[in-house]
């Protein structure tokens, strides 16, 4: 095939002047910015020098003395929690550590010692933002919430079994008292916290625990953005997976064993092995440019005995997006599935259809191959070959279609040529011809077929698999982000992004260069606008595949190079162009009867309705 050299010559071009165009616009936009901080700035030095000079040392020992008789009278009967010192309590395991506070008797924060964070320090989860909390009766109409009450800390205890328990303390003189006991187990990211409530009738209202969880996540990748993106909500309700990531909000109506607060490759998740009775969330992703990813609140109500003393069991988990890890922490609840493995995104809603070809399929594979080659890219490289093995005999029969159709060629040619502008006679003997020749012109389009679930199986594969974070391949530093060969002066929309991904280039030159031997080796189009097909569909992907993860783009670099190399080999060394058409001419001589499907009547019905409506447009022009 010929390319047009006005169309290459106008394409580039085009290009030259897109980013010419986001260039000047994010420099204008900057030179813009500057100049409202630089006048912001000089209105707040001019309203500085106007403000009244105040005693700030006596405003601060006023304001701080109205802070301490607030909170003694919001403490009641628990005076001695209203006012302390905070203190920090570590506790250590294989695969994290701990750090708890006496101000609320909760965790602060978590760190993973087997992961690092965008910046080579280990990732924490949780911050000084973040709170865990419920409301207590501590006197007559009087209430608080427990973060803000200070507890009094127990030495940390090794069980019998390895685990370690701490405990926090608050009491009163009436002889109401809450606990909270956790206990960090071996090698495990989950926590065990358990709520003792001596006095729990007086304590709680109703019966009924309102629990208040608020927590901004924190930046863990190479993009904050894509991250972002990746960020979502997910629970279980009534026993039912859920998720949230286009929402902001969720009423639960049903009782819900879990809640969490879900990254790209972390998640903060409280568990309630009693249920949350009922409650609301609200989320929403932060846009700014910042490292937070989201806001959380949530409000949730767990329903306890009406007794004197009561334990509430709750689980906190800290800990990455590993399917196993998450699915074998989902074998603890009263020998129920809790489906904590399904925050790992291998397939939701209209692709929930990817999941199972991930899980039995996609993922074993996988994984058989990383038990014995260890570089990542490599494995993907495996991965696509075998997945290429397996859909070769459906390839095969795809190009043999192909092939016949370019023995064909020639005669579909005179018989354009034969109908000219007729292209309802074309079409009827166009499927003549394919009937007697046993050529089915739709052959050609299998491999793009098998191409879309796959394609949406691996999308969601690398994207969750937090095995692939951090390791590098030939020039990618990380093969769940996009490699970075360019960083751009300017951010280019579409999920281009800031930089150039030498991966996707590969990826899309690859897939040109397909399209080009397809058109070369397919019938002449009618139809002008085929020509540019392929150049709009590569031109697509570089702006879809820019952001995506180096995994991806790497597998679609290799399937397409496959891809390549099959088609030249099958068609040139394996398919006999003469002994096809022999075969054709052969069944054309000797032709079996065979039962027209209802489809091929129905489509001949029409076509021989098209011919004839279009004769009588004919005659009637003819005429005028």
């Amino acid at each position: 095939m010929n390319l047009d050299k006005n169309t290459v010559i106008g394409f580039v071009l085009l290009a030259i002047l897109f980013f010419a165009f986001f260039w000047y616009s994010n420099k204008q936009q900057d030179a813009y910015l500057a100049l409202q901080k630089r006048a912001k700035d000089s209105i707040d030095r001019v309203n500085a020098l106007r403000a009244i000079p105040q005693d700030t040392i006596a405003a601060k020992k006023d304001s701080l003395y109205r802070d301490s008789t607030s909170k003694i009278s919001v403490a009641g009967n628990f005076t001695t929690a209203a006012i302390g010192t905070e203190q920090l309590t570590v506790v250590e395991n294989e695969v994290m550590k701990v750090t708890f506070t006496n101000k609320g008797g909760r965790v602060k924060y978590v760190q993973l010692k087997k992961y690092k964070s965008y910046d080579s320090s280990l990732v924490q989860i949780g911050n000084e933002k973040d709170i865990l909390s419920y409301s207590i009766n501590t006197g007559t109409n009087v209430a608080a919430q427990t973060a803000e009450l200070f507890f009094t800390a127990a030495s940390s205890v090794v069980n019998a079994d390895g685990s370690q328990q701490i405990s926090f303390t608050l009491q009163n003189a009436n002889g109401e008292s809450v606990t909270h006991q956790f206990i960090v187990k071996k090698n495990d990211y989950m926590i065990d916290w358990n709520v003792n409530l001596t006095g729990a009738d007086k304590l709680l209202s109703g019966g009924v625990m309102n629990i208040l969880w608020k927590t901004e996540p924190q930046r863990h990748e190479s993009s904050v953005r894509y991250e972002r993106q990746q960020s979502n909500i997910c629970f279980s309700e009534g026993g039912e997976f859920d998720y949230i990531s286009s929402k902001t909000q969720r009423k639960f109506e049903k009782p819900v064993q879990w809640i969490s607060v879900v990254q790209q490759f972390f998640n903060t998740t409280v568990i309630s092995k009693s249920n949350f009775a009922n409650g609301e969330i609200q989320w929403t992703r932060s846009t700014d440019s910042s490292n937070t990813l989201s806001n959380t609140d949530a409000a949730l109500q767990v329903k306890v005995p009406l007794a004197a003393s009561v334990v509430v069991p709750f689980q906190l988990y800290y800990g990455p997006n590993a399917y196993a890890v998450l699915q074998n922490a989902s074998k603890g609840f009263n020998n129920e599935t809790a489906n904590l493995d399904k925050m790992v995104n291998l397939g939701r809603d209209v692709y929930s259809f990817v999941r199972p070809i991930n899980k039995y399929f996609i993922m074993p594979v996988f994984d058989f191959f990383a038990s014995f080659v260890k570089n990542f890219g490599w494995v993907i490289l495996l991965l696509t070959i075998f997945i290429r093995l397996i859909t070769s005999p459906l390839t095969y029969s795809s190009y043999l279609s192909g092939a016949k159709m370019k023995v064909l060629k020639p005669e579909l040619d005179a018989l354009k040529k034969k109908f000219g502008t007729d292209q309802q006679g074309f079409a009827m003997e166009q499927m003549k011809l394919f009937k007697e020749a046993g050529v089915n012109p739709l052959g050609g389009c299998i491999p793009a077929l098998l191409q879309i679930p796959i394609f949406f199986a691996l999308y969601s594969f690398f994207n969750s698999n937090i095995a692939l974070r951090g390791q590098s391949f030939l020039w990618a530093k990380d093969l769940s982000s996009y490699d970075v060969i360019l960083k751009l002066p300017f951010n280019v929309p579409l999920n281009f992004g800031d930089h150039i991904s030498l991966f996707t280039i590969t990826a899309v030159l690859t897939s040109f260069l397909i399209s080009i031997y397809n058109m070369a080796s397919t019938p002449t189009q009618d139809n002008p606008a085929m020509k540019y097909m392929p150049y709009i569909f590569p031109f697509m992907m570089l702006f879809i595949f820019n952001g995506l993860p180096a995994a991806l783009t790497w597998y679609y670099t290799v399937s397409n190079s496959l891809t390549l190399i099959l088609q030249l080999i099958i068609q040139k060394k394996i398919i006999n162009h003469d002994k096809i058409l022999a075969k054709i001419d052969e069944k054309r001589k000797s032709p079996k009867v065979k039962t027209k499907s209802k489809w091929q009547e129905r489509y001949e019905q029409m076509m021989e309705s098209q011919k004839k409506v279009q004769e009588l447009k004919n005659k009637t022009q003819n005429k005028k």
